[in-house]
C-alpha cells in the first residue's frame, strides 16, 4: 500500500472513533476537561499531533505545548491513536 493510502487509512480509522472528524489528511477532535476546552489534531503525512486551547468564545484557539495539556486528555489521545493503528508514541513527538 502506498504511503498516502496508509495516511488515509489512519485518518479514516480516527474518524470512526468517538468525537473525531476526518478533514482530508488530518483528523480533529474537541475535548473539555478540567474547565478548559481543547482541539486536538492528528496530521497523517507528518505523523504528528497538535494541541490547541480553545478560548471561551469558542472561535479562537491557540497552540499549546503538551506539558500544559491535562494527562487524562493526552492518554485518551494515545488510546485513540493506538485503536486507529497509529503508533501512540507520535503523541509525544516534539515538533
Amino acid at each position: 500500500m502506498s504511503e498516502s493510502g496508509r495516511d488515509a487509512d489512519a485518518v479514516e480509522a480516527l474518524d470512526d472513533r468517538e468525537g473525531w472528524r476526518a478533514e482530508g489528511f488530518a483528523a480533529r477532535v474537541h475535548y473539555r476537561g478540567e474547565g478548559d476546552r481543547y482541539a486536538v489534531e492528528y496530521y497523517a503525512p507528518s505523523d504528528c499531533v497538535l494541541y490547541w486551547k480553545v478560548k471561551g468564545d469558542g472561535e479562537t484557539a491557540v497552540p499549546v505545548g503538551r506539558g500544559t495539556v491535562p494527562d487524562p486528555l493526552r492518554e485518551r489521545v494515545r488510546v485513540d491513536l493506538d485503536a486507529a493503528g497509529v503508533d501512540p508514541a507520535v503523541e509525544g513527538r516534539s515538533l
